[in-house]
Order: C-alpha cells, then structure tokens, then sequence
C-alpha cells in the first residue's frame, strides 16, 4: 500500500509509538509555470541595453554595450530566430515550452524585438551621442563639417574608398542582386535626364574593408569626430552615377538565415561536409530586413519583392543601422572614458617563492587542488602557463586536451604544436563545429595535424562542449602521475580577460581515470558509464543534478536545512525546473543565478515562493557555472562547461567536476551570499517574468558591484591567500 495513504487504516496499540504524519502531497504545478525561451533572451538583451543607459558607467562602455546589444540581437536572428522559421516552413515545429504556437511566439519575437531595436536607437541618439559629444568625441553628417574638413575627406573617397565601390544597376539586363546577410547597402533611385526613365542601383558599403567610421581629425586632435561610411559614399553619389540624377537614397541592411546543418553520416568526411555547409550558409533565407526610417514606399517594395521579405519582418528605424560598428570606438586612447584598467593577479598557488624564480605548476598542482578565478587571476599564468609547462618538460609524456573556441594567435594551439613536434603524444579534440568558429576551428585543426598532432573531432551528432586538459608525466621515482585541469570557459586566451570562469587544477587520481575514460570514449568507441569525481552529458548529468535536487527536496521533507544553489548561463530544461520547484514546495531554498534565458518563475505561491533568481550584467561576462547543494551539511558543488538547456544536457559532452576543499567550497559561497544578496547590484526575476533591476539603495547610494568587489578581494595581498 502507498505510504501516503496506509496510515488512515492502521491499527494503533495503546503503547504503541504514534506513526508519522503522512507528508502532504504537493500542489500540482501550473500549466504556465515557464517563461517564453525566447522572449526571456530579448529580455537578457534588455538588461544589456540597461546598462548602455547607465549614466554611471564610463561613456565609451556605454556605446561598447550598445554595440553588445547590436551584435547579440544579429546572433539572435540569425540562429534562434531563423531556426524557428525553418522549423515552421518545414513544417516540424512544436509548440513551445509555453505550449504556444510557433507562428504565434515568432510574431511576439517580431513585435518585442522592434520595440527594442527602437529603444537601441534612442539610447544613442538622445543619451549616449550627446555624452561622446560631451567627451570631445563627435558622429556628424558631411554636410556639418567645414569645408576644409569636407574638401580632405572628398579626397580621402578618391583614393581610399571611390576604387572599391561597386554600384549595381537593376534593369532588364541586370537581374537583382544577390545581398548578403548583415552587410550594410545603399538603395539607390536614379533617373536618366535624357529619357526620363527611373532605375534602381545597390550599393554595399565596404564596411568589413574600411572603417565604419571615417576619422575628419587627426588622432592627436583633443576632439575626434568621424562620419559614418555610409554617408560619405551618399555624399559623394553624383560621382559613381555620372551624368543621371539621384532621386532617393537610403541604408538598408539584410539579416539571414546563418544556422549551420550538418549531416554526420558516414559516407563523408565530417570537415568536407561542413566545409560545404558554411559556403552554404552565404545564402541562406532572409530574416530579418532593416531599412533607415525615410526609406520611401517604392524602394521598400522593391527590397521587400526581391528578397521575399514579409512586412513583419521590415524594421524600420532611425539611423545609423548597426551600431555594432562603434565597437571601433575602442580604437581610441582614451583610458579616462573606460573602466579602470584592471590588472590580473597571479593564482596565489602559482606565485614563485623567490621574485626571480620560475613557477613550478606540476609542483604546486601536486601538492593540493587549485581553483582559479579568471579573469580576476590570470588565465596567461595558469591554463597557459600549465600547457606551455607541459610542452617543454621533457618528462611529460602526453597532453590530451578539448578545443571548442580559442583565439586567432593562441599560445594554446602553440603549445600543443610545440609538444608535439618535441616528440610528445599529443590528443587535441577540436569542436570544428562551435557555432560561428566552424572555420576558424578548421584552419587550427588542419594545423595541429600538420605538426603530429592526432586531431579528432569527437562524437557523431554531439557536440564536446567540454573544457579539459590531461598531462601525464613521469615523476622522479619513475611512475606515472596525471595532472588536469577542467574549466567551465573556452581555452582561449583573448574572451579571458573579459569572460568571467573558473578552473580546476589537480592531481587527484580519481579525476584523472574518469578523464582517461571520457577522452578514450571521445577519441574512440568506448561507450563509458563509470565516472567518480566527474558529471558527464549526455548520459549521466541530468540524472546526476536530478539525483542530488531530489536529495534537498528530501532533506527539507524531514525537517532538515536544506539548500541548492545554482549558477548558469541559461535555465531552460523544464525537467530541472520542475524539480527545483518540488524542492521548493518541500521547503529547500533554492538560488539560481544567471546571466541569460531563464525560462523558471520565482515566487508562485505554492509553487516557487522558496526561489530566487537574480541575473548580474557588467564589465566582465558571467560565464561559469557552478552547482552547489547543502546535502545535510555535507556540502556536494560541482563546476564545469553545462547550462541548464536540452542541447546541453542531451546533445552535448559536457563535464562538472566535484570540488573537494573546504577553501574552494567556502569561496564559492561567498561569491554566492555577494551575488544574491539584496546590497549587491543586479536584476531580480518576478514570478510574471519581468526583471527589475536594482543598482540603488533606498537613499539613491548605488549598490555593491559583484564584479569590482570580486576584484579587490582577488587581488588584495595576495600572499596572505597562499593557503587557499
């Protein structure tokens, strides 16, 4: 008989000891107990667009987030967006996580994404321009310059800009052009004086080739002001159609379709078929169709015809389009309008005894577990510095490493080349289809086998998301001792020192022989199940989180403290909410703290009340992620590569690593207690799914920044941290 249910009949003696209370079942959870995927990432690009409206930030950070938010907004479309189109036309799209229709959720995705976009525009033309004027720096027409100014930059079009332009007519003899996706154009109406006859022109304005912005002043100018490249080539329209009046120009700008399909059979070699799939990618559908708002009704029915562009899917907005390019802003010296230069501290285990001697990164590693916090410590002292260790150490027998995204002149790929060619057997497992990177990936893989390396590119229909470095060494009484590091970021020395990550480092034996199988299973057919220290997707994470979730929800049922703690990029899986919202309704105080998608709702009565989600946004991008329980005092955190989403959980390698030392644990919880905590600055999620975000006290005083605090405290004395 079900326990809920066998004490109602039960006989009970006289000195019998009185049966425990049945546990109250709990509420059933609501039907609309998600938030939208979608609509929650336009949200977290919001809270990006906040900060470029932040009048306390540095100006030049603020025009960087407005570029973020350009740039974020293009990768939206062109993968999340143009995914659920395809979906949609091909006729396999389900309903949502909210059980929406498709067709319905892409018209809300339309719709909020043009409210933004407009907001995007007013943030800079009516707060963040006129504060760069303020600084001495300056976006203006052609036209406001002085002649002297205007009679240099006709010059400059001359010799610089006139020789690459390529104006394309559309008649009966010149079919529309092709328009590639996120290039910036010139729609352009002309007439013949002669004939009388109307034409319409393309122009693509060479904005990846030559400056966005068009300097008018010297770099030793106090005041730096620019034109956009675009209105200097309209300025100068009457020299590339000689002798026919222009009658109308205007920007407009197209948006495609850049998913990548890659169909892993066997009959092809997974690098020739994704090869083929990024030639591919050039031309796939229109998303997305930006015009400038003074676009006239005939030039946007052209565009909209030939490019097979729904109405829904033209957004029309105030100039300039993509303001992406003011990421070339940075280019300027002008330290005074960034944030602080911040300078990162060595990992205190890493630090040499003597000023002059060499660091020794096995022997530190050896002795006990270091956790390192990037880019408060620095990435070039420790991952770097172990794998550059590795290649040069003679009694380093071989390094077997995962590479999903790293930079174009990585020390990394070096160092691996570098042992190779020493004579070490090296493993690389290069993820050459990291969204974005595919060809970059490519180039590097090709590279590494040049030089010896054995390149594999891990399992067919997954991807290795995972961050993991094995070096095996013999030791001077001639055994073999394994060192690792697992990481929750990229091995890529540049998105560093501005991606907020931690990393493991250690010597423990176990970690090493669940590594050993993980990449034996990567590089070969070896299908494993027995990990230790390690959680493993696809097999055994979710089962593994749900497992010890589960484990708090019991804890809180039978009257104990019980705690989960949760820090990811994206909470999307509806399994692991549904969970956290049982632990919930047990009593388990549940934390999670993310940066993007959070599809959860905190604070449904009954059903969440006992979770709390926050959402920190800043100078650095909060990348790690960390899983941390109570477990009846016997505190169980685990860090590594995977976000709460199904792609992680069930279609990606992804490894969490425990972490066993009382210092590491206890960091952790601090860096939690400052994050959650109502003095520090963040956004805090509702239970309807609107973030607020909190910067101020009652009395106007801004609340703690996470990231600058985190900064201090990393890199105060740190000899007194040698312990750690």
């Amino acid at each position: 008989m079900d326990e809920d249910t066998s004490t109602a009949t039960a006989v009970v003696e006289d000195d019998a000891p009185a049966p425990a209370p049945a546990r109250p079942r709990p509420a059933p959870l609501p039907r609309d107990r998600y938030i939208d995927r979608e609509l929650s990432w336009l949200a977290f690009n919001r809270r990006v667009l906040d900060l470029a409206e932040d009048e306390t930030l540095p100006i030049l950070e603020r025009t960087n987030f407005l570029a973020i938010f350009a740039s974020n907004l293009d990768e939206f479309f062109m993968v999340r967006v143009a995914g659920l189109k395809r979906r949609i036309l091909t006729g396999l799209a389900v309903p949502t996580n909210i059980g929406r229709a498709p067709k319905a959720v892409l018209a809300d995705i339309n719709a909020a994404a043009h409210v933004l976009q407009v907001q995007h525009a007013e943030v800079f033309h009516e707060q963040v321009r006129p504060q760069l004027e303020e600084a001495g720096i300056r976006i203006v027409g052609v036209d406001d310059l002085p002649e002297s100014e205007r009679n240099r930059l006709a010059e400059v079009f001359a010799n610089q800009i006139f020789p690459v332009l390529m104006p394309l007519a559309v008649d009966p003899a010149h079919p529309f052009p092709y328009i590639s996706g996120l290039s910036l154009n010139l729609a352009v109406r002309v007439r013949n004086p002669k004939s009388g006859r109307v034409d319409f022109a393309r122009l693509k304005v060479p904005a990846g080739s030559l400056p966005r912005l068009v300097a008018t002043t010297s770099a030793a100018s106090p005041v730096a002001t620019f034109v956009l490249l675009e209105d200097l080539i309209a300025h100068h329209l009457d020299e590339l159609f000689p002798g026919m009046e222009v009658l109308e120009h205007h920007v407009f700008r197209l948006t495609r379709n850049e998913d990548l399909e890659v169909d892993e059979d066997e009959s092809e070699n997974l690098l020739q078929a994704l090869e083929k799939e990024l030639l591919r990618r050039r031309f796939g559908p229109p998303i997305r169709l930006e015009i400038t708002e003074d676009m006239d009704p005939t030039t946007l029915e052209l565009l909209t015809s030939e490019l097979d562009v729904s109405r829904d899917e033209v957004y029309r907005l105030p100039g300039p389009l993509d303001l992406a390019g003011l990421f070339e802003l940075n280019r300027l010296d002008r330290p005074q309008l960034h944030y602080p230069t911040a300078v990162p501290a060595t990992a205190p285990a890493f630090v040499p005894g003597e000023p002059n001697e060499k660091p020794d990164l096995f022997a530190a590693i050896g002795e006990q577990d270091v956790l390192v916090h990037h880019p408060y410590e620095s990435f070039a002292t420790s991952v770097q510095a172990f794998l550059e260790q590795a290649a040069a150490d003679p009694n380093v027998l071989a390094i077997k490493q995962t590479l999903y995204r790293t930079s174009g002149d990585s020390p990394i790929v070096e160092a691996l080349i570098d042992a190779a060619e020493a004579g070490k057997q090296v493993l690389a497992l290069v993820e050459i289809k990291a969204r974005f990177d595919e060809q970059n990936n490519i180039e590097w893989a090709r590279k590494l086998e040049r030089a010896g390396v054995h390149v594999v590119y891990g399992l067919v229909g997954l991807k290795t998301h995972c961050k993991l470095a094995l070096v095996v060494r013999r030791e001077a009484d001639g055994n073999l001792r394994n060192y690792a590091h697992i990481g929750t970021g990229n091995y890529n020395p540049k998105t560093s020192r501005i991606y907020e990550d931690l990393g493991l480092f250690t010597a423990d034996e176990q970690v090493a022989k669940d590594l050993i199988r993980l990449f034996n299973e990567l590089s070969g057919y070896a299908i494993e199940k027995k990990f230790r220290r390690l959680l493993v997707a696809p097999l055994l994470l979710r089962k593994g989180l749900l497992k010890r979730i589960n484990a708090e929800r019991m804890h809180a049922e039978a009257g104990k403290p019980a705690r989960v703690r949760i820090k990811v990029n994206s909470m999307v899986d509806e399994a692991i909410i549904d969970a956290l919202y049982r632990a919930s309704q047990a009593g388990v105080q549940v934390e999670v703290w993310v940066r993007g998608i959070c599809s959860l709702k905190p604070g449904i009565p009954g059903v969440s009340e006992n979770i709390t989600v926050r959402s920190i946004l800043g100078r650095y991008l909060e990348h790690s992620r960390i899983f941390s329980f109570l477990n009846d005092g016997d505190p169980v955190t685990f860090i590594g590569s995977a976000d709460m989403m199904h792609r992680n959980l069930d279609r990606r390698v992804e490894a969490l690593v425990r972490l066993k030392r009382k210092e590491h644990l206890e960091e952790l919880d601090r860096l939690f207690d400052l994050a959650m905590s109502d003095d520090t600055a963040s956004w805090h999620l509702d239970d309807i799914g609107v973030w607020e975000r909190h910067a101020v006290n009652d009395a106007g005083e801004p609340h703690v920044d996470l990231q600058t605090a985190t900064m201090q405290a990393l890199s105060t004395n740190p000899r007194k941290r040698q312990a750690r």
